[in-house]
C-alpha cells in the first residue's frame, strides 16, 4: 500500500534493497526534471500559518489538476523546519519535491491521479545527533560527502479531489477517524519512543507532528495559496543573498533555473468591497478552508466550491496565527 501510494506499479517488490533502488531512480528523476522553487521567509510563514488551520481530511480536496501549477518541482525553505515525530524523534526538513503519479492499491481498478512529495533534511542542520554526524564524516573521508539536500522520506497524496464534494460534517469525521488511528499507532509505537532532544541555538521551536501530516498540510497550503494567487513566483536574484549579508543592494545577474515565491499583496474580494471597505485590519491571519457557493456565468449556475485556506490582511501587518502574530517582511 506504501510503495502503491507513491506510485509503484504493481506486481511489487519483496525485498528492501529493490524499493530502496526504485525509491533511488524516482529521487533522481525529480532531482533531474524539477523546477527550483526558493520560497521567502513571509511566504513560508503564510504557508505555516495556512497550514496549522488545515484538519487531515481537507488535504483529500486535493484537484491536482486545478491546484498544482508547477507538476514537478523541488520547494526549498528559508530555513529548516524541525519536525517532532510520532515517537519524539526529530527531522530538520530542508525542502519538498513533488511529482505527478498514478497511485495504485490492492485491487487492480484501484488506480487514482496522485502526487508523491518527497522530503529533503539539512545535512548541516541544527538536528545533528551522533550517529548522523559519523555518517556525515565518513562519508566526506571516503571521498563521497554526503550532498546539502538528502532524501528522508516519501509520501502519496491523492490527487483527484475525491472528498470535495462531501459535506463539512463528513470531512470533521473523517479527520477525527484519522486522528484515532494515529493515536493507535503512536501507542503502539511507544516501545521506540525518545525524549525531544534540544536542538542549539535555533530559535524556531519545534512542528508537532503526532498524527503524522504536516508534509500533506504543508504542501497542501503551499499549492492552494499559488493558486489563489496569495503568492507570486518571480525569478531570483543571485546577488540577493550576498547582499543581505554585506549591506549590498541585491543587483545581480537572475538565475533563469531558480524562481522565488513570495508573498503577494492581497487582491480585495467581492466581499471586501461591498460590506468590509471601512475595515481598517491591523494584522493579516490565515483563513480556513470553506464552502461558498460560486457564481460561474458561462453556465449561468453557483456551483458550491471550497476556498482557503488563503491569507487575509494588508501586506505590510504581522501574521497572526492563533494567539500569537509573527512580524515578517516580503
Amino acid at each position: 500500500m506504501t510503495l502503491g501510494k507513491q506510485g509503484y506499479r504493481p506486481p511489487w517488490p519483496r525485498a528492501a534493497a529493490e524499493a530502496a533502488s526504485w525509491q533511488t531512480q524516482q529521487i533522481g528523476k525529480l532531482l533531474r526534471q524539477a523546477e527550483v522553487l526558493v520560497i521567502s521567509p513571509a511566504a513560508h510563514a503564510a504557508v505555516m500559518a495556512a497550514a496549522a488551520t488545515l484538519e487531515p481530511a481537507d488535504v483529500s480536496t486535493l484537484d491536482r489538476d486545478q491546484d498544482i501549477l508547477v507538476p514537478t518541482g523541488l520547494l526549498v525553505l528559508p530555513e529548516p523546519v524541525v519536525v517532532v515525530n510520532r515517537t519524539g524523534s526529530l527531522s530538520d526538513t530542508r525542502a519538498f519535491g513533488w511529482q505527478f503519479v498514478t497511485q495504485h492499491q490492492i485491487l487492480p481498478t484501484a488506480q487514482y491521479p496522485g502526487v508523491r512529495v518527497t522530503t529533503f533534511i539539512d545535512r548541516d542542520g541544527p538536528v545533528q545527533p551522533p550517529g548522523w554526524q559519523q555518517a556525515v564524516a565518513q562519508a566526506c573521508a571516503s571521498g563521497n560527502p554526503l550532498p546539502p539536500l538528502m532524501p528522508d522520506g516519501m509520501y502519496g497524496m491523492r490527487g483527484d479531489a475525491c472528498l470535495a464534494e462531501e459535506s463539512s460534517e463528513m470531512l470533521a469525521d473523517l479527520s477525527e477517524r484519522h486522528r484515532q488511528m494515529q493515536r493507535a499507532l503512536t501507542q503502539a509505537s511507544q516501545w521506540r519512543s525518545e525524549p525531544v532532544a534540544e536542538i542549539g541555538e535555533w530559535g524556531g521551536g519545534h512542528v508537532e507532528d503526532p498524527y503524522d501530516d504536516f508534509v500533506g498540510r504543508y504542501m497542501f497550503a503551499f499549492w492552494r495559496l499559488i493558486a489563489q494567487g496569495v503568492t507570486a513566483v518571480g525569478p531570483s536574484q543571485a546577488g540577493s543573498a550576498r547582499a543581505a549579508a554585506t549591506g549590498g543592494d541585491g543587483s545581480g545577474p537572475q538565475d533563469p533555473d531558480v524562481r522565488v515565491v513570495r508573498l503577494a499583496a492581497p487582491s480585495p474580494r467581492p466581499s471586501d468591497a461591498a460590506g468590509e471597505a471601512k475595515r481598517v485590519y491591523h494584522h493579516r491571519w490565515p483563513v480556513r478552508m470553506h464552502k461558498v457557493r460560486q457564481w460561474y456565468p458561462s453556465r449561468q449556475e453557483h456551483r458550491v466550491i471550497w476556498r482557503g485556506p488563503y491569507i487575509k490582511g494588508p501586506a505590510d501587518a504581522p501574521l497572526m496565527v492563533g494567539e500569537k502574530a509573527y512580524l515578517v517582511g516580503s
